[in-house]
Formats: C-alpha cells, structure tokens, sequence
C-alpha cells in the first residue's frame, strides 16, 4: 500500500497524537478529527491526518502570534498611557 493511503486504527492515532483513547473517541465524536468507519471499527488515512496535524499546528501558531501581538501590544498602549499620565 503507497505511504499517503496507509489506514490507520485507533491505536495507531493514538500513539501518534500521543493521546488516550477516550481522547481521540471525543475528539471523533465531535468531529475533529478526519475519520471514516469500517463496520463499527473508526479508521483514519495517515495522509489525512498527518495533514490535519499540520493545519492544527499551523492554527495554533497564528493564534498565538495573534494573542501574543494583542497583549504585547496592550502592554505597549497601557505604557505609553501611563508616560503621558492618562489613564486606559
């Protein structure tokens, strides 16, 4: 089987994400995560989550320079206030 069409199973997401079962079960449920069933059995394509881990982390990093930009720059609008002796 190609690389990019490997299947994985719950374990296998699991190990991967390094999260417990009961995790990954939530995260199905509320449909975080891409997924598919086989029967009962919840089974995931390695491109497609590998791909999802990129965009998470991707969001994530964005997120974060977006809070950190915001509170850096408040602190910065807060310290220009207080040289002027205004207030916020």
């Amino acid at each position: 089987m190609a690389e990019g069409r490997e299947v994985l199973t719950v374990k296998d997401v699991c190990d991967l994400l390094r999260v417990h079962p009961s995790t990954l079960y939530k995260m199905i449920k509320e449909g975080k995560v891409p997924t598919f069933r086989i029967g009962s059995k919840w089974r995931f394509r390695k491109d497609a989550i590998l791909q999802w881990m990129v965009e998470k982390s991707t969001h994530a990093r964005q997120v974060r320079a977006a809070v950190n930009s915001r509170v850096n720059g408040q602190d910065q609008y807060q310290r220009m206030l207080g040289s002027r002796g205004l207030k916020g």
